[in-house]
């Protein structure tokens, strides 16, 4: 496909997205269980409709009221900004169902005597970097994200009026040799107060995308090719529009499409499960790879199996745009990091309450902070990267 032109296409839905709802809740249950203890077992699954939220998983950690719980889904809800008749943070329903979890899992799981820390669950995961965008991020995926973010930041500060929280984007590029050079359509879908139209609520939206996106991208983009709210009006959404459930947008989540997905959602699980953990681990090593131009473009995959440690297998591709073989640095990865579950969470310092901010807008492709959110983001291993394969 890199030498030849394509369109490739990326979409992004909002935080108010139900799907999105859902994950923002179940990641500040991990939160709240990892902020009193970070060594806290959680697996939380939400489902929202309209005026009801459900939470049910399995947790094992400090005990914490249901009260507790209870209002926090109601400050999430709050946070993202939903106050409407058929869904709102004051009044909404909200059953709580989280148990013990397994003592089988807990038992493979467990570090004791001679024996490792051991993957939460069996499966595999991937990790992509690519030099498309200063993030190392696809840029389809990169400016449909943006689009939104940037949309929601206004939306809350009150900048822009007569918008709801539920949106969707959608970005169409042109790749010519494997590089995007234009967008040639952009899909907008916000929920809207009643008191404005299509026509208007465009007119709303379209600086967002001129902010989000560089003008040589833009260049000979046609106005027909922009389109807000297709269907006419989106006057009915969030969970009321659709019901939400935990985990559905697992696409969005990471590379929008431009790298395989090993299929595990991420959003409700502590790190003990490699679904995430791996996952992170997997980009955090192919950003680097990129970052120190070892390669234009990595795709990594791990696999584990539930109770071990180490990885069942080790795949590395740079796609045949790279100074060195994917091969190569496979053999040389145990150099570079222990990944095993204990040695991915003590190099990235996942046990700490930082996986809320990651349910909207991408888990990758992010600024981290002080705090620790989004550690896998950063690129510190470009020198010791270099270190080992310049002198191959």
């Amino acid at each position: 496909m890199n030498n030849k032109s394509y369109l490739f296409t990326s979409e992004s839905v909002s935080e108010g997205h139900p799907d999105k709802v859902c994950d923002r809740i179940s990641d500040m249950v991990v939160d709240t269980y990892l902020a009193k203890d970070p060594f806290s077992r959680v697996g939380c699954e939400t489902l929202t409709t309209t005026n009801k939220v459900i939470l049910a998983g399995e947790v094992r950690g400090p005990e914490i009221k249901k009260d507790e719980l209870t209002q926090k889904v109601r400050n999430c809800i709050k946070d993202i900004g939903y106050e409407q008749e058929r869904f709102h943070w004051k009044n909404t329903d909200i059953e709580i169902h989280l148990h013990e979890q397994s003592k089988d899992i807990a038992m493979g799981v467990d570090a004791k005597g001679n024996k490792d820390e051991g993957a939460g669950d069996q499966g595999m995961m991937f990790g992509y970097a690519c030099n498309e965008t200063e993030t190392l991020m696809p840029a389809p995926i990169f400016y449909s994200h943006k689009i939104l973010r940037l949309m929601a930041e206004d939306r809350k500060k009150g900048i822009i009026q007569k918008l709801e929280p539920d949106s969707k984007s959608q970005v169409t590029m042109m790749y010519e040799n494997g590089i995007p050079v234009k967008v040639t359509s952009v899909v907008i879908s916000t929920q809207h107060s009643p008191d404005v139209n299509q026509s208007q609520v465009k007119e709303i939206v379209r600086p967002y995308l001129e902010k989000s996106i560089p003008k040589e991208l833009l260049s000979g983009f046609k106005d027909e090719e922009f389109y807000v709210n297709p269907t006419g009006q989106f006057i009915i959404g969030g969970p009321d529009g659709d019901a939400g459930v935990t985990g559905r947008k697992i696409i969005v989540d990471t590379y929008g499409g431009s790298a395989p997905h090993g299929g595990g959602a991420f959003s409700g699980k502590d790190p003990s499960k490699v679904d995430r953990s791996g996952a992170y681990a997997a980009r955090y090593l192919a950003k680097n790879i990129v970052a120190a131009k070892l390669a234009n473009k990595c795709t990594i995959q791990l696999s584990y199996a539930i109770g071990i440690a180490k990885p069942i297998s080790i795949y590395v591709d740079t796609h045949g745009e790279s100074k060195i073989q994917g091969n190569e640095i496979s053999n040389k990865i145990s150099q570079i990091m222990d990944l095993s579950p204990y040695g991915i969470k003590k190099k990235l310092s996942l046990n700490k309450p930082i996986y809320s901010k990651t349910a909207a807008y991408g888990h990758f492709g992010r600024k981290p902070s002080s705090k620790g959110e989004f550690s896998w983001e950063k690129t510190d291993l470009v020198e010791f990267l270099k270190s080992i394969f310049e002198k191959a």
